[in-house]
């Protein structure tokens, strides 16, 4: 088992330099508040309690992308959570950065520039590399110590990653800690019931690891939206291929038509396929059987009877794992199967872990309850990475000996 130190470990009153991760969506250039803001709020305010003074770092967007924009709005979103000012610098690590640094008194929290605009913190390095980075030599000298927070970008070996756990003493924060034990207890298989695994979404390279990995502690493996339609295809069926201009299956199954096929047939006893899909038929929602089906439009969600199939194994289940929605839930009409399966998840008293692209959004876009939850991931490519056992860079960072 990882073992890492966490703020349990940490002495009060000190200087911390916190990464976080509040990497947001951003609408016409507006900064869209979102659940990671409310979930990093409370590992400040509980640092806050312990009298620390605090200097947050986080990234948004990457380089040459709509959404790589400044913190400002973000300090002030996080300001409305923590109910107190931060302090926003317009820099990370260079004279201004030090200046406010040395300005920190205990009960103040400042929020640096997008750490993803300081050359060196980008590119996938090992961590030594990191730690000799400007930013790591620089900013490790102003602090106590170094809290990683950041699950949701603990699989990239970037800078504000893996190069401070190597210079200073680092702690996990909640977040880390959190997300971390939920998302891998899976492969503990602490279970004595039924475990269920939802799986859905788009992108086929991180559904099929899934299903290789974990075939030995998931009864069943339910697929829906992009990730059902291309193991349709390979169960036979006339699906899975590009329509209406759509480019989403055609290059993923050049890719893993082999491998999404030896998955299937290896684990054909606990891979569960739809047995109906949706489509929009002059502006409603319209539903088929897919046996005997020929694909001329595109397949938005999965039908009724499918979701009463996957319900019922939920309703079985001792835990239950979402990775991806079922349809395009974003539309009301297809969002019966990914809040149908949501829904049926928060009536039972499973474990219940959601995560993986937009998938958590569908909770608060359909007013369900969040603490219906075990766990609401706030992590994508991590969650992923930490459901089939693979290495995190961040978390090795944080490992020490037990």
């Amino acid at each position: 088992m990882t073992s890492f130190q966490t703020l349990d470990d940490l002495e009060p009153g000190q200087r911390l330099l916190v990464r976080i991760d509040v990497n947001a969506p951003v609408e016409d250039g507006v900064v869209q508040d979102d659940r990671r803001f409310a979930r990093h709020a409370e590992t400040v305010q509980e640092l806050l309690a312990d009298d620390h003074a605090i200097a947050l770092l986080a990234h948004q967007g990457r380089p040459g992308r709509d959404t790589f924009v400044s913190l400002d709005q973000h300090a002030a979103i996080l300001s409305d959570h923590l109910d107190r000012p931060v302090e926003f610098v317009a820099d990370t690590c260079g004279e201004e950065a030090l200046s406010a640094i040395d300005g920190l008194e205990r009960g103040d929290v400042l929020l640096l520039e997008n750490v993803r605009m300081c050359e060196g913190e980008l590119p996938e390095e090992a961590p030594e590399t990191k730690a000799e980075t400007e930013l790591v030599r620089t900013l490790s000298t102003e602090f106590d110590a170094y809290v990683s927070d950041a699950y949701a970008t603990a699989h990239r070996s970037h800078a504000s990653i893996v190069g401070f756990p190597l210079v200073m003493d680092a702690y996990a924060g909640r977040v880390m800690e959190q997300e971390y034990r939920a998302n891998t207890a899976i492969r503990e298989r602490a279970f004595d019931g039924p475990v269920t695994m939802i799986l859905g979404g788009t992108k086929a390279e991180d559904t099929i690891p899934v299903v290789e990995q974990l075939a030995d502690v998931v009864d069943h493996f339910c697929l829906g939206g992009i990730i059902g339609e291309l193991f349709l295809r390979a169960d036979g069926h006339d699906l899975g291929y590009d329509v209406d201009g759509t480019e989403l299956f055609d290059h993923q199954w050049e890719a893993h038509s082999e491998t999404i096929t030896d998955a299937l047939e290896t684990h054909d006893t606990t891979v569960v396929l739809p047995t109906d899909l949706a489509y929009k038929d002059d502006g409603d929602r319209a539903e088929t059987a897919v046996e005997g089906i020929e694909k001329q439009t595109s397949y938005l969600d999965i039908g009724s009877e499918t979701i009463d199939r996957y319900t019922d194994r939920i309703a079985d289940s001792e835990a239950v794992y979402v990775k991806g929605a079922v349809g395009v839930f974003e539309d009301e009409r297809f969002a019966n199967g990914t809040v149908g399966i949501l829904s049926a998840i928060a009536d039972t008293d499973c474990v219940s872990v959601v995560g993986g692209g937009d998938t958590a959004h569908s909770i608060e876009l359909y007013d369900l309850d969040e603490d219906d939850f075990t766990r609401v991931s706030i992590a994508g490519g991590a969650y992923v990475r930490a459901l089939t056992g693979a290495s995190l860079a961040g978390i090795d960072a944080l490992e020490c000996d037990s």
